[in-house]
C-alpha cells in the first residue's frame, strides 16, 4: 500500500539516471560541505561530521527513492547553512550571546495530541512570539525586501510538497510564515526516520547521544531572532521535547512545560496515517505494518521518558491540558491555559481567539483507520501506564471528533 501522488511516481522516473549520491554518501556529502563551507568562508567541521550520519543512515533505507534522496540531503544540506549563518552571526556580533530567553513555554506531548493548536493559541499573544518556520530554515535575515523573496521562494516549495504528499494539508499544513516546530532548527532527533523512513544506524547512533548541545544551539538561534528586537516570551513547540525536558531545563532553567493530552488509541491511529503520507514521498513502497511497529515503539518510548521525567521535575514546571477540552471549548480552556503559565489574558486576545482556532473553510478531516496498522488492543495494553494517568486527570471520556 502506497499513498506516492503520480507527480512523485513521475519525478522518480525521471531522477533515477540522473541521482546516483546514494551509492557514496560520503563522497557525495564531502563535495557538498566543501561547497558550502566554500560559499560562507567558514566552517564547522563537527556539525559537517554529525549530520554525515543522516545521510549514511539515509543511503542505507531499502526502500529509498531517487526523489527521496534528493530531498533527504537538500534538507542537511540546508541545515548546515544555517548553522554557518548562526555561527558567522555571532562571531560578527557578539553581543548577542547576551540575549536573555526568559520563561520559555515549551509545548510537547505525543503527536497529533493538540500541540499544534496550544502553540497557536499560545504564541497568538502579543506578549509572545514563536519562532516562523522560515525563520528557522534561515536564521538571521533581516532585510524585509529579502525575506518577502525568500518567504516566497519557500511558500512555492511548500505548494511542490504538496503535490508530492496531496494528503499533507489536511494532516498538518505547512505554513511557511506561522509558527512550526523546533525540529526545523534542532539538528538530530526522532523527526529524521518519522519523516523519511526507518533509518537503524541513525536512530541507534542518535539514542546514545547527549542532546545538550542541539538546545543550545537552539538558545543560540532564539538569541539571533531576538537581537534588535522587543523582547517577548518564546513559545516553542515539537512533540518529541517530551523526552528531552530534563536537558530543556538545563538550558532554559526556567521554563513551563504544556503537556498535552490525549487517548493513545486516537493518537496512534492519527500518527500512522501521517508517517505514512510522509513516507510517500521517500519510499518507493510503504508498508502499513512496518509503519504501525514504529510507531508504537517510538511512541512508546517517548512517553515513558515523559513521564520519568515528570517525577523529577517540580509540579508547577508542568501544565496538562486535555485534547477534548481545549479542541470543544477553547473560549474557556484557552483563558486558564494563560492563567497557568502566568499570562495575562486580555480583551484583545479575547477577540482573536476565533481566528486562530478556526480551520480554513472547506478542509477536510483526517480519515484514518488504526487497525490498517496495528490491533488497538495491543495498544491500550502498551499504554497502560499512561493511560493511568489520563483517568487521573480526567481525559477519556469525552474524546473530541476533530482531527487537530
Amino acid at each position: 500500500m502506497s499513498r506516492t501522488s503520480r507527480t512523485t511516481r513521475v519525478l522518480n522516473t525521471v531522477l533515477a539516471p540522473v541521482i546516483k549520491g546514494h551509492q557514496d554518501p560520503d563522497a557525495s556529502w564531502a563535495r557538498t560541505v566543501a561547497q558550502v563551507e566554500k560559499e560562507a568562508g567558514t566552517a564547522d567541521p563537527r556539525f559537517a561530521a554529525e549530520l554525515a550520519v543522516i545521510v549514511r543512515a539515509a543511503a542505507e533505507m531499502p526502500r529509498l527513492s531517487p526523489l527521496g534522496w534528493y530531498l533527504i540531503t537538500a534538507d542537511v544540506k540546508a541545515r548546515y547553512v544555517n548553522r554557518l549563518r548562526i555561527d558567522r552571526m555571532l562571531a560578527e556580533h557578539p553581543q548577542i550571546a547576551d540575549e536573555e530567553i526568559t520563561a520559555p513555554v515549551i509545548v510537547c506531548g505525543l503527536p497529533r495530541t493538540a500541540t499544534t493548536l496550544a502553540h497557536r493559541v499560545l504564541s497568538a499573544s502579543p506578549d509572545h512570539r514563536a519562532p516562523l518556520l522560515w525563520e528557522m530554515q534561515n536564521t538571521g535575515l533581516d532585510d524585509p525586501r529579502s525575506a518577502r523573496k525568500l518567504i516566497k521562494q519557500l511558500q512555492q516549495g511548500a505548494a511542490m510538497m504538496e503535490k508530492f504528499a496531496p494528503d499533507i494539508p489536511h494532516i498538518h499544513p505547512i505554513n511557511i510564515d506561522k509558527p512550526e516546530e523546533s525540529m526545523f532548527i534542532l539538528p538530530h532527533g526522532s523527526h529524521w526516520p518519522i519523516l523519511h523512513g526507518l533509518m537503524p544506524s541513525y536512530t541507534a547512533w542518535a539514542a546514545g547521544r547527549d542532546v545538550t548541545g542541539d538546545y543550545e544551539y537552539l538558545k543560540r538561534a532564539l538569541q539571533v531572532l531576538q537581537h534588535g528586537r522587543p523582547a517577548k516570551r518564546w513559545v516553542l513547540k515539537y512533540p518529541a521535547h517530551l523526552e528531552d525536558m530534563d536537558v530543556i531545563r538545563k538550558v532554559f532553567p526556567d521554563a513551563t512545560f504544556v503537556w498535552t493530552h490525549r487517548d493513545p488509541v486516537t493518537v496512534i491511529g492519527s500518527f500512522c496515517s501521517l508517517v505514512e503520507t510522509f513516507w510517500g514521498m521517500y519510499q518507493h513502497d510503504t508498508d502499513r505494518r512496518e509503519i504501525g511497529r514504529f510507531a508504537l515503539d517510538h511512541l512508546f518510548t517517548q512517553v515513558e521518558r515523559g513521564l520519568e521525567l515528570r517525577r523529577s521535575l517540580p509540579p508547577a514546571s508542568i501544565v496538562d491540558v486535555p485534547y477534548h477540552k481545549l479542541s470543544a471549548d477553547p473560549f474557556t480552556e484557552v483563558p486558564r491555559l494563560y492563567a497557568a503559565i502566568g499570562a495575562t489574558w486580555t480583551t484583545r486576545d479575547q477577540e482573536n481567539l476565533a481566528d486562530v482556532v478556526a480551520k480554513p473553510k472547506g478542509t477536510p478531516s483526517h480519515q484514518y483507520d488504526l487497525s490498517h496498522y496495528l490491533d488497538p488492543a495491543e495498544v491500550e495494553q502498551t499504554f497502560a501506564p499512561y493511560n493511568r494517568l489520563l483517568d487521573r486527570l480526567d481525559m477519556r471520556d469525552a474524546e473530541a471528533t476533530v482531527e487537530l
